[in-house]
């Protein structure tokens, strides 16, 4: 066993930035930053699935994905923050020490920062692996400036799809909205911006079978569940918006979270139900779900965490 003023469960931008921030106030955090196995919980989040990332501040040519956060990582680790490669299993936060598990080993700590992120729902197919972030994406903010003049596709019916598909029209020539069934699930207004969209053309009963392209993506496999009829789009990139997945499923139970399992916050701060414990990034953010949004978060929880333990374990 083994004690830590402040444990991070988690390592994508909001936990390597609130490890920065922790480290740089002398609170030497401990990080358990994931498996590289995992779909969820893996070491630097979601930015280690993108490859060439231009939106982030101070990179005026972009930088790879997995840089930024092995870069954040390093920063982290000099000024004296420590991981661990492995996934959290179990907590405890009836009573402090808080207490955490790695399968058998146990570790206490006067305070949590949880980071865990959230993944995207994609649509099961064996090319994902090899085409995400190669044609196939899951955020247009993120990405749509890379298709200016392609034509691509958009998978979903609800808010978040329309709102892609809209977002996309601005580099796209074309972009084909593929809807499982028969209505969108979008809000009113969100659908009549859709349909009033020269740009945008709504395919319905169209589901996803496969994806073309080595890699890079060079079409979609689409498939009417209706007639059964198969042909292939020649997108050059496809957006999957299907919805997201917070990584809560350790805490439920424990810390409050909405009806789809977002950690929920106190406004204004990263403070969750529990005294000592906070959450930062992704896991309790379904509204911007940016990079730089989950490290300025990060360095919420950071800050809260420090002042927490100023007044209370060190007072």
């Amino acid at each position: 066993m083994s004690h830590h003023p402040v444990l991070i469960i988690g390592s994508g931008p909001a936990g390597l930035t609130a490890a920065i921030y922790t480290a740089r106030a002398n609170l030497t955090p401990f990080v358990i930053e994931g498996e590289p196995s995992s779909t969820s919980d893996q070491p630097g989040g979601q930015l280690m699935l993108t490859t060439e990332v231009e939106n982030f501040p101070g990179f005026p040519e972009g930088i790879m994905g997995p840089e930024l956060m092995m870069r954040c990582r390093e920063q982290a680790a000099r000024f004296g923050a420590q991981f661990l490669t492995a996934k959290a299993t179990k907590i405890d936060f009836s009573a402090r020490p808080f207490k955490v598990w790695v399968r058998d080993e146990l570790y206490t700590a006067d305070s949590i920062i949880v980071s865990t992120g959230a993944q995207s729902l994609m649509l099961g197919l064996d090319a994902e692996t090899r085409l995400l972030g190669h044609g196939l994406s899951t955020c247009a903010t993120c990405d749509g400036f890379f298709f200016r003049g392609h034509e691509i596709a958009v998978v979903g019916g609800g808010d978040s799809a329309i709102e892609e598909a809209t977002f996309l029209t601005k580099f796209a020539s074309k972009v084909t909205l593929l809807v499982r069934r028969d209505v969108l699930r979008a809000s009113k207004v969100m659908q009549d911006r859709a349909f009033n969209n020269p740009k945008i053309e709504v395919r319905w009963h169209s589901v996803v079978d496969d994806l073309l392209g080595t890699d890079k993506l060079e079409g979609a496999v689409v498939r009417n569940v209706q007639t059964g009829a198969v042909e292939t789009l020649p997108v050059t990139g496809l957006f999957v918006a299907i919805g997201h997945r917070p990584n809560t499923d350790l805490f439920q139970g424990v810390l409050d979270m909405e009806d789809n399992g977002y950690l929920i916050t106190k406004p204004g701060s990263s403070y969750t139900n529990i005294d000592g414990v906070f959450a930062c990034g992704d896991v309790q953010d379904h509204t911007y779900r940016q990079a730089i949004t989950a490290a300025g978060s990060g360095c919420m929880a950071a800050i809260d965490c420090e002042r927490w333990l100023e007044a209370t374990v060190h007072a």
